[in-house]
């Protein structure tokens, strides 16, 4: 009984689970180029590494070196690999320091003193970043595991002691080791925790579009990790900005990523662009007054409802014409394997607008179009590019007032195609902006329709070096702030 009773639970949980409208899937194909950029950032972050002076003392010897800096950083192998449980692995083998620091040297009445170079081999570290979802539905690094070691230390002595130094260099490089061994992972753990989290800090999660409206690309859930992918689910949902907690129900069709040719494939459903369309309908955006008629439009307009207008006053006769433009319910989008299409029902009346008077209504009829929708990703933005397929206007009415409708359709469907058109594709071709962080974008785009979801297949691009980005959103005093919940020290024995 209690086992079907979990069953029932998992059933209904699952049932009222929120579908992603936007899906991003990372391929191992892109670790190459992170490996690439974030092994920079890493060499560069490393050589920040500050050791504590070491002093010690050998009966009648008496030694102190400080001013430790790191001068050269060598990374000759290094792999980077997804692992599941949310996890990223970077694995640095065989990798070299340089060290430059201070000596001073006692024995007996004798000191010498001076600046020496110095060399860590067998540098080895392991780190792990775990992903998840914060409580705002940003992805972060909620963990940082680490290993590291140092096999050798080589300093070059010289001098008058040299013959003592070379004595007592075991002591020396011993506690150096140590000291290293105990850096590592410190700055890797803050690197991690805080650098890199300020990066995904610039990943857009809920914000405005433009003035009308604006897009959650909330998490739904922490990310999934395989050996080979990376996969992130978004809400993916457009909202009114007047209505900051609207919601739509989400019945589209869920987006699938089957691909792994490329480095990074984002999917898109119905309800994606459907929220979209929703959101501009109830901010008003689908309204549209057209005070100025091409003159042959015009002409064709005032004989078709002569029969109306020669009854209005001399004053009224010579208004001019108003043709308004308003679609009475969301318009909607559908996607199949060969194309996708916007369909829209509007009302369009035809009115005098007399000056300092009420306008005349002469006609109001019902306009149903059709618009293909060709999706393009540039840069890191979802374009859309707008073309008028089918159109046919009619009344509600009568079917003869239908009738006479026929001969404007063609000069209407014109207006529509030189007024409206280029109105629409100004707005749609901004585009919106796929959740990635600031300095990346996308290359080689390619788009697939599918049924109901399209995707598109794209590589990745660092526009910033991953350095100058974060630089730029580095936390206020964080190289000397400690990380949330700092880590133990390298597990690795000295």
């Amino acid at each position: 009984m209690a086992l079907l009773g979990a069953l029932l639970l998992a059933l209904l949980a699952g049932a009222h689970a929120e579908l992603p409208g936007c899906k991003i899937r990372i391929t191992s194909k892109a670790l190459e180029l992170v490996k690439q950029e974030g092994l920079r950032f890493l060499e560069q972050e490393l050589e920040t590494i500050t050791i504590p002076d070491l002093r010690g003392e050998e009966g009648h010897f008496y030694y102190n070196i400080s001013e430790v800096k790191v001068t050269k950083l060598q990374l000759r192998s290094s792999e980077l690999h997804f692992q599941p449980e949310q996890e990223l692995m970077l694995q640095i083998t065989n990798a070299s320091l340089g060290l430059r620091f201070r000596r001073q040297l006692l024995y007996w009445f004798f000191y010498d003193g001076g600046y020496i170079n110095a060399s860590a081999d067998g540098v080895s570290i392991r780190t792990g970043l775990q992903l998840s979802q914060d409580p705002t539905g940003r992805m972060k690094v909620s963990n940082v595991s680490c290993q590291a070691s140092v096999s050798k230390m080589h300093m070059a002595f010289g001098g008058t002691f040299k013959k003592v130094y070379d004595f007592l260099s075991t002591f020396i490089t011993s506690g150096m080791r140590f000291l290293l061994n105990q850096q590592i992972c410190p700055v890797l753990y803050h690197s991690g925790m805080v650098l890199l989290n300020s990066l995904l800090d610039t990943v857009p999660v809920r914000s405005s579009v433009d003035e009308l409206v604006g897009i959650d690309y909330s998490l739904l859930k922490d990310p999934v990790v395989s050996n080979d992918n990376l996969d992130m689910e978004f809400r993916g949902e457009f909202f009114p900005l007047v209505e900051g907690d609207w919601s739509f129900l989400n019945q589209a069709v869920e987006p699938q990523l089957q691909e792994e040719e490329r480095m990074v494939y984002v999917a898109f459903s119905e309800f994606f662009f459907d929220s979209a369309l929703e959101s501009y309908f109830w901010a008003g955006a689908f309204r549209l007054s057209l005070e100025k008629l091409p003159k042959d439009l015009d002409m064709l307009l005032r004989a078709t409802y002569f029969g109306s207008i020669v009854l209005l006053t001399p004053a009224e006769i010579d208004s001019p014409l108003k043709l308004d433009l308003r679609a009475i319910a969301p318009p909607r989008c559908t996607i199949k394997p060969t194309d996708t299409t916007i369909s829209i029902t509007a009302s369009v009346t035809i009115a005098l607008n007399p000056p300092h008077l009420p306008e005349i209504q002469l006609s109001r009829m019902i306009m149903e179009a059709r618009l293909s929708a060709k999706m393009a990703l540039r840069g890191k933005a979802l374009r859309t590019q707008l073309e008028l397929h089918r159109f046919r206007i009619y009344s509600n009415q009568s079917a003869l007032e239908s009738l006479a409708l026929i001969p404007l359709q063609a000069p209407l469907k014109t207006l529509l195609q030189i007024g409206v058109m280029p109105l629409l594709n100004e707005r749609t071709w901004r585009g919106v902006q796929i959740p990635l962080p600031e300095g990346i974008s996308f290359t080689h785009e390619v788009v697939t329709n599918h049924a109901g979801f399209l995707t598109v297949g794209a590589d990745l691009h660092f526009a910033k070096g991953l350095r100058e980005v974060i630089e730029k959103n580095r936390p206020a005093n964080s190289r000397d702030a400690q990380a949330p919940s700092a880590p133990p020290l390298s597990t690795a024995a000295a």
